[in-house]
């Protein structure tokens, strides 16, 4: 008899809590699903990968390029060559652990002596990087466009903005001629 009215107290208080018993069930069941996928690495932070993206080295040439065919999709703008000069290059300002011993030689005179190393960190086996604190990009000084469709106001106007808004120069050092003919 006892054992009857247990089950039955426990049906009651199930049929009256299914809702909430379910919701912690469903997030059980949640807390239990593995993150992330592919084949069992954890999948890397998007600030890695930011951070990896900053720390690339600067190329002259691949950014005219690029800014080179982006001008050639202006419309009018037909084919385009981008000539860019730079007033300093870009750099990278690496973390230095500075340690200083100092050394009395009896007297009151102290000597010290200042050790300067470049902070390294492992990221793996047999895989070591210096230790970036600053990325500093470089300054651009002027631009050249050579388009076909220079000839046009319109077209030789959004090119210069188009630099301009690229590059971070005024309009004054940015120069657009027309393509020769061939």
């Amino acid at each position: 008899m006892k054992d009857k009215s247990k089950n039955n107290k426990i049906t009651d208080l199930l049929s009256k809590n299914k809702y909430v018993l379910i919701v912690v069930l469903a997030g059980v069941f949640l807390l239990l699903l593995p993150l992330g996928g592919g084949s069992g690495g954890e999948a890397p932070l998007p600030e890695t990968r930011q951070t990896n993206a900053v720390v690339s080295e600067f190329s002259l040439y691949e950014q005219e390029r690029r800014i080179a065919y982006a001008l050639s999709q202006i419309d009018g703008a037909g084919e385009v060559t981008v000539v860019l000069t730079l007033r300093s290059s870009g750099q990278r300002v690496l973390a230095q652990d500075i340690r200083s011993t100092g050394r009395s030689s009896g007297g009151d005179a102290e000597n010290t002596e200042l050790t300067e190393s470049t902070v390294i960190i492992s990221a793996g086996s047999q895989q070591q990087s210096p230790v970036a604190l600053k990325y500093i990009y470089p300054e651009y000084l002027g631009a050249l466009i050579v388009a076909e469709g220079a000839d046009n106001a319109t077209v030789r106007l959004e090119l210069m903005n188009a630099v301009a808004s690229l590059t971070g120069l005024g309009t004054d050092r940015i120069t657009v001629t027309r393509m020769r003919s061939q």
